[in-house]
């Protein structure tokens, strides 16, 4: 790579790069410095430390997720809606898989707020108003998508599913169907006497 032209945004995109190549926890300043043949001194002008560096990256990938899921979504309802949304983390995972961690990494609330995660959380909900889902059990549902479609795309990255029959796209497929079931007859929530009848002494012991 060129040493000239460094900007901040070059470099948090290199990063990602380098994220998807040796996994977001191998990322470092040092390392991107090695990327560009320039001295790590010379990269401080643009991101602090390598948490710094860190939090760009996963503010970048939140905002290529999060854009990638508004494209996949437009003009559609329903199952469909919900699927090209799931589809969209999936295809992420394998495509981008250094990237995808880091839009899993753990932002401080300020930072959190201002980020492209809230489009995320907007979009679920407004796939969820499909569902006619009220409070409390939207934000159930919120976060059980962002559960599933996080966490098998991350265990099929990996190969976890890669040792068994069926295979792990018909599995997806099957999962996708289970959350439309689900997401349309989704349960009641037990009345208070009935919670209490429950948890009563017998089953609290």
């Amino acid at each position: 790579m060129a040493r000239v032209g460094l900007t901040t945004e070059r470099l948090v995109r290199a990063g990602a790069e380098l994220a998807d190549e040796v996994g977001f926890e191998q990322v470092t300043v040092s390392e991107l410095a090695r990327r560009f043949d320039v001295k790590v001194a010379s990269l401080y002008s643009h991101v602090r430390n390598s948490a710094d560096l860190k939090t760009r990256i996963a503010l970048f990938a939140l905002e290529e997720l999060a854009d990638r899921a508004a494209d996949a979504i437009a003009g559609r309802a329903g199952k469909d809606a919900l699927v090209a949304f799931a589809n969209v983390y999936r295809d992420y995972e394998r495509e981008h898989p250094g990237r995808s961690a880091a839009a899993r990494m753990r932002l401080d609330p300020e930072t959190a707020a201002a980020s492209a995660g809230v489009r995320h959380a907007q979009m679920t909900r407004a796939i969820l108003r499909g569902y006619d889902l009220t409070e409390p059990d939207a934000t159930h549902a919120v976060r059980l998508l962002g559960s599933v479609f996080h966490g098998y795309s991350s265990l099929e990255s990996a190969g976890g599913f890669s040792h068994s029959d069926p295979d792990s796209a018909q599995t997806w497929t099957r999962i996708l169907d289970a959350l439309d079931a689900l997401l349309r007859n989704w349960p009641t929530a037990p009345t208070p006497d009935r919670q209490a009848e429950d948890t009563g002494p017998e089953q609290g012991r």
